[in-house]
């Protein structure tokens, strides 16, 4: 399959291909690599070789509705083509994609439940959950293992359809995992994706929104916790294609380490018959100590000026001492201090996962990684 060269913006243009062939390998130069350390990739954007397969499992939903199915030509007409030489390799070099089929009109009250297990080697592997026209559905997949991983998850919201879905990444501290979540909504689609960054060495995720009618509404919000030298990548992209389309994007941050390294990359396109769109991207980090380093670059191009609203914003701060001098000054530890304003950051986000039990479960990962789990035990039991 010859590669699809998308029209030039003022980006340079994007190739979209499923042959690895059809991308340079990545010297650091470029524009889409600059952030990335190359060298911590475990070799996925060379010639990778599948040593290992991923662990999919499915809970929550009647086995009918998951299948296996072989990556043929019909499956890659419903999927997102790769824009990148990781994601190419991952479609040549996977057996299958695990698909989960929500049927019209359907409404799921229970979560189903994914876990995306990645066992110490090389492993590539796809998800695709594709939801009927006027579903309502929610779907958490958790990302665990210790390997190097490369895949996507493709969500395919029909006409009328609302799904929530959250994607937690909490592989181990020497994982690598460089993936793809990619949205797209039909007519009056609803979804709201949440993207949640804790573990691995190297963790580098694409986010994508592609509309293919007017009406769809897609929010996209994400959080990232990293300490300890590790590298957290998020690249968001919406393309405004449809009339009448809104899109939210909100990604929070917070960096604790010398050598920890976190990169937003927030880029929403309005194509010239987009027209009355509405879109706002925003990106906040929080620095906990000295030594982290926290990259944001929001960017907006408008093809037409008919839009009801578009805007984005990006804030990189400090770790307020005023605020932790207030709270030791009315008797609370530091460490329990620096918790509680790690919290209050981090609480609009995850209230707005709309994920039952999800937010206590990411705190109390965030309290452990914080060294306060014993003390607010304490706090508690006093």
């Amino acid at each position: 399959m010859s590669p699809v060269m998308v029209p030039a913006t003022d980006h340079a243009p994007v190739v979209r291909s499923f042959s690895p062939g059809d991308f340079e390998v990545p010297h650091g130069r470029e524009e889409e690599w600059r952030f990335t350390p190359l060298t911590r990739l475990q070799g996925l954007h060379e010639s990778p070789e599948a040593l290992a397969e991923p662990e999919i499992t499915v809970a929550g939903i009647d086995a009918s509705a998951v299948q296996r199915l072989v990556l043929d030509a019909g499956l890659r007409a419903r999927v997102s083509t790769p824009v990148d030489r990781i994601a190419a390799h991952s479609w040549q070099l996977a057996d299958h994609a695990t698909v989960i089929s929500i049927p019209a009109e359907t409404t799921l009250d229970d979560l189903i439940a994914v876990q995306v297990h990645t066992p110490a080697g090389t492993s590539f592997g796809h998800l695709v959950v594709e939801v009927g026209a006027f579903a309502t559905v929610t779907v958490l997949i958790t990302f665990t293992g210790a390997g190097a991983f490369a895949g996507s998850v493709d969500i395919n919201a029909g006409d009328h359809s609302h799904v929530t879905a959250g994607s937690v990444f909490e592989s181990d501290r020497q994982a690598v995992t460089a993936a793809r979540i990619h949205v797209r909504l039909g007519r009056d689609a609803n979804v709201r994706s949440s993207v949640i960054t804790l573990g691995g060495d190297l963790t580098r995720i694409h986010a994508t929104v592609e509309y293919t009618a007017p009406g769809g509404d897609a929010e996209l919000l994400g959080l990232f916790f990293a300490d300890a030298g590790q590298h957290h990548e998020h690249r968001v992209f919406v393309d405004h294609s449809q009339p009448h389309c809104r899109s939210s994007v909100t990604y929070k941050g917070a960096l604790d380490g010398a050598g920890t390294h976190t990169v937003w990359i927030g880029d929403v396109l309005v194509r010239a018959g987009a027209v009355g769109i509405d879109t706002y991207e925003v990106n906040r980090n929080l620095v906990l100590s000295d030594g982290a380093r926290a990259d944001s670059v929001p960017n907006l191009e408008l093809e037409t000026g008919e839009v009801v609203g578009a805007g984005h914003a990006s804030a990189t701060g400090r770790f307020d001492d005023e605020q932790l001098f207030y709270l030791r000054s009315r008797g609370i530890p530091e460490e329990i201090a620096r918790m509680l304003v790690v919290r209050g950051f981090f609480a609009d986000i995850l209230r707005r996962t709309n994920i039952p039990d999800l937010p206590t479960r990411i705190m109390s990962i965030i309290d452990d990684r914080l060294g306060v789990t014993d003390l607010v035990d304490e706090v508690i039991s006093a």
